[in-house]
């Protein structure tokens, strides 16, 4: 066994966002990969009654798999998760539709096990506008009651689809650190759904965590990146931001087909409307070395062949996450969500 390898076996692996069409092979994927926890964020533009429903379907997939998966309900269930060689399930959704217009569901779905909102996907909600929407006009001033409001109840406020001056907004209005579960950095590709510098620096600055994921179109190299340009990009953000504020977020939608009805629904505003991204159709390929979820320890190789120490290793896979959940919900103690 390699130093890296060992690295990753023993470090707590946590995926800041994945929305996979998700069946036991995967789950099964997810263990030989190493991955201790994971947010489970496949919700977009579903409603009240979809965001009950999605949370019912955890719990039954957490019981049909309990081998294998583990829910989190505190930052000991994620040490669990690792000692029984299982991985631990965090509910997460990439919009606050759910909610509606009623800032009391907030806490409803908290204590239903949803520990990560994404404030807006892509367009306009309630609360502030996504990055594809023509008129950012920033945080509404009920956006500010649910930013408020998540901060309490301890769930973790994510602004990855969430436009500019409404990411600015929230990080400079809410009570607690927040974070980018899933983005890449627009200096190196200048497309929408990067985030500039100035903005994972101000992230960074009140103490939240920048996720790097693998979308390929927000790669420099596209389709044709590997590895090595995930940790460039990686590295462009380390740079900016420091290493206690760089995570993971591998952001795989495994299963769902391209064209197909999940991604035609993601793509399309509040589901059914305008078209808003090429991606239910186009080509959208992980790079080469990290398409499947069993590989995620070359990952951690990648790293160190950067001659990364193992601490700053040790952080980004998982530590800095740890850190950031933690703080979000510090009035609970232990307690995650």
């Amino acid at each position: 066994m390699t130093t890296a390898s060992a690295l990753h076996q023993n470090a707590i692996f946590f995926d800041g966002l994945n929305c996979c069409n998700w069946d036991r092979e995967i789950f099964e994927d997810m263990r030989k990969g190493g991955i201790t926890a994971i947010n489970c964020a496949a919700l977009v533009w579903e409603n009240l009654e979809g965001g009950l429903r999605y949370v019912l379907d955890w719990k039954q997939r957490i019981r049909d798999h309990a081998d294998l998966l583990r829910p989190v309900h505190c930052l000991a269930d994620i040490h669990a998760a690792k000692a029984e060689n299982k991985t631990g399930i965090i509910l997460g959704w990439q919009n606050t539709s759910p909610i509606e217009d009623q800032l009391g569901y907030v806490e409803i779905f908290r204590d239903l096990g949803v520990r990560f909102m994404q404030l807006t996907y892509n367009t306009q909600n309630y609360s502030g506008a996504g990055y594809l929407e023509p008129n950012d006009s920033g945080l509404t001033g009920f956006g500010r009651e649910v930013i408020e409001e998540m901060a309490r109840v301890g769930v973790v406020c994510d602004l990855s689809h969430v436009g500019d001056r409404t990411s600015a907004d929230v990080i400079a209005h809410s009570p607690r650190p927040v974070c980018f579960s899933h983005v890449l950095p627009r200096a190196l590709k200048n497309v929408g759904r990067n985030k500039p510098d100035a903005l994972m620096k101000a992230c960074a600055d009140r103490g939240g965590l920048v996720g790097v994921c693998l979308f390929s179109p927000g790669l420099a190299a596209g389709n044709d990146a590997t590895i090595e340009d995930y940790i460039d990009a990686m590295e462009h953000v380390l740079a900016l931001v420091g290493e206690e504020h760089v995570g993971i977020g591998l952001d795989f939608s495994l299963k769902h087909a391209r064209p197909g009805p999940y991604q035609t629904f993601a793509s399309r505003d509040k589901g059914y409307a305008r078209s808003l991204t090429p991606y239910a159709t186009a080509k959208v390929e992980k790079p080469k070395g990290i398409q499947q979820l069993h590989e995620a320890p070359n990952i951690t190789e990648a790293m160190a062949r950067r001659g990364w120490k193992p601490a700053r290793i040790e952080k980004i896979l998982g530590q800095n996450w740890l850190r950031l959940v933690g703080e979000v919900a510090r009035h609970d103690g232990d307690a995650l969500l």
